[in-house]
């Protein structure tokens, strides 16, 4: 997952863009980057690190104008950090293009030798981001006339973009001398919504990859981008959108709600927060039915993003909840750091436990999810150091079993503690005194019960069912060895500084 925005403004758009970057943070901590434009010339900061720790006040004041786009970068597939793989990315043939992406596509390989080979396009990363860039400049200039640029033109291009790519995508991109698009995927895989404000000087426009960017910085929340969509809005904020994909079907990601997005984010008209609240409903009614002699004494939430759920089921099983960690805000998520060494260390540096909440007590513990496995074990050590009696676990989720190929860091089966155990063995391994899981058939009734009308979602991660159709066992294959030699190789260190540049596009 990574964190998209695009801001076309009356005014200058450079805070804006900060501001919205430091709300999406929790989407990716890795790297960072703005790009403005103004009066036919890009401006660009990137680079490694926290948004407040890539941008100084130089920084700002060089990236003038009034739109743009920015990024916050999570790493995918296993790929180690390379600060040339900051977005956003940059090409200036046919136009000047800037282009930041949220997702995975499965067929960059594939792509990238068709770029070298047939479109006579250069790579200089191993980003799959730079890939959909050549394609959308590729497919722009194939559309276009003269290499003159319209709505028709970006709409058709567009088109050629979902013939050709495959995987999960949310992009936006700015096309110089006219204004910013945004697309998703035919299968709306990752989010993206719009926002819109009305000044006295016109219109102004706000893509994201999470509402809250639209609440947070004074829009109107107007609706998400649809499947297949894309969304044109030029310098005037004159507003445009199309549909652009030949067959279309709703399939969010099912981790957005258990575990990636803020609660307070609406995404395909589902309130986060509602839905993990009915999380905690259902695995309260599993634990009645299925564990009724467990003797708890209160319940505890892993922070944050379980805390809704931990609630609701301490209400409907009629058990104390009690806070028992405290959270340590200044230290990373264990989730997105590479390697499971610096997991393991980060998890005591990161939580601290409330002894006095613990001693002498059986603790139902409750998290969004087990992944790896190396959270839960020490989390459980810790209760356990604390004085408890038993310490029982629940996942609000279903155990993931699969890779996910579609833009979240849990790429092999190797590292999923649940691939090749069964539920008791997994208790064992973690050191619980019980273990419940969330049922796959009540996560999606979790969701639905917000809003019927989506009848699919990705849930690949746990039944192994890849939405798109394309995965093979090849693939997943190729994808666990690239992970192995990422987690092999040094980082670079090559190439350590942030980039700032001033691009003047070859066709304005």
């Amino acid at each position: 997952m990574c964190g998209i925005l695009g801001v076309v403004s009356t005014t200058a758009v450079n805070q804006l863009l900060y501001d919205g970057l430091q709300v999406l943070q929790h989407r990716g901590q890795d790297a960072a980057g703005i790009a403005t434009e103004e009066e036919g010339r890009f401006h660009m900061h990137k680079g490694p690190g926290m948004v407040r720790d890539v941008f100084r006040t130089r920084n700002m004041r060089s990236l003038s104008g009034n739109w743009g786009i920015g990024h916050c970068r999570y790493p995918t597939a296993g790929s180690a950090y390379n600060a040339a793989e900051a977005q956003p990315f940059y090409v200036n043939s046919p136009f000047g293009l800037m282009l930041a992406h949220n997702g995975n596509l499965t067929n960059a390989d594939e792509l990238k030798r068709d770029m070298f080979l047939q479109d006579l396009r250069h790579m200089n990363t191993n980003s799959d981001s730079e890939v959909l860039l050549n394609v959308l400049a590729h497919e722009l200039q194939a559309a276009s006339t003269k290499y003159q640029v319209d709505a028709e033109t970006i709409f058709k291009a567009v088109a050629g973009v979902h013939r050709r790519v495959k995987g999960a995508y949310a992009v936006v991109a700015m096309i110089a001398g006219y204004g910013l698009l945004a697309f998703r995927d035919p299968y709306g895989i990752r989010p993206l919504v719009i926002g819109k404000n009305e000044t006295p000087e016109g219109a102004e426009y706000l893509v994201a990859s999470e509402s809250v960017a639209i609440d947070t910085l004074g829009f109107k929340f107007l609706r998400d981008v649809e499947p297949g969509e894309a969304v044109l809005i030029d310098r005037q904020g004159n507003f445009v959108s199309r549909q652009c994909a030949e067959r279309t079907m709703l399939a969010p990601c099912m981790f957005e709600y258990v575990y990636l997005a803020r609660p307070d984010s609406l995404m395909d008209g589902v309130s986060v927060y509602e839905t993990r609240v009915k999380m905690g409903e259902y695995l309260a009614d599993k634990i009645r039915h299925t564990m009724p002699h467990l003797a708890i004494d209160s319940v505890i939430p892993i922070p944050d993003s379980s805390r809704h759920a931990a609630m609701e089921l301490a209400t409907h099983l009629g058990l104390p909840y009690r806070e028992g960690f405290v959270k340590n805000r200044y230290i990373g998520r264990t989730f997105i750091m590479p390697g499971q060494a610096v997991r393991r260390k980060s998890v005591r540096q990161k939580l601290n436990a409330i002894a006095q909440e613990f001693r002498g007590k059986n603790v139902l513990l409750v998290d969004d999810s087990i992944v790896r496995g190396t959270t839960s074990q020490e989390i459980i050590m810790m209760a356990r150091e604390a004085g408890a009696k038993k310490v029982y676990f629940a996942s609000a989720s279903p155990p993931v079993r699969f890779p996910n190929v579609y833009g979240i860091d849990m790429p092999t089966r190797s590292e999923l503690i649940a691939a090749f155990r069964s539920d008791e063995e997994i208790c064992r391994e973690i050191g619980a005194d019980a273990l419940i899981y969330q049922d796959l058939d009540a996560l999606r009734a979790s969701v639905r019960a917000i809003n019927p009308a989506i009848t699919h979602f990705d849930t690949s991660c746990f039944d192994g069912k890849y939405i798109t159709g394309d995965i093979s066992p090849e693939y997943l294959a190729s994808v666990e060895a690239a992970r192995g030699r990422s987690l092999k190789a040094s980082p670079d260190d090559g190439d350590s500084g942030q980039l700032d540049l001033n691009l003047a596009p070859a066709n304005d």
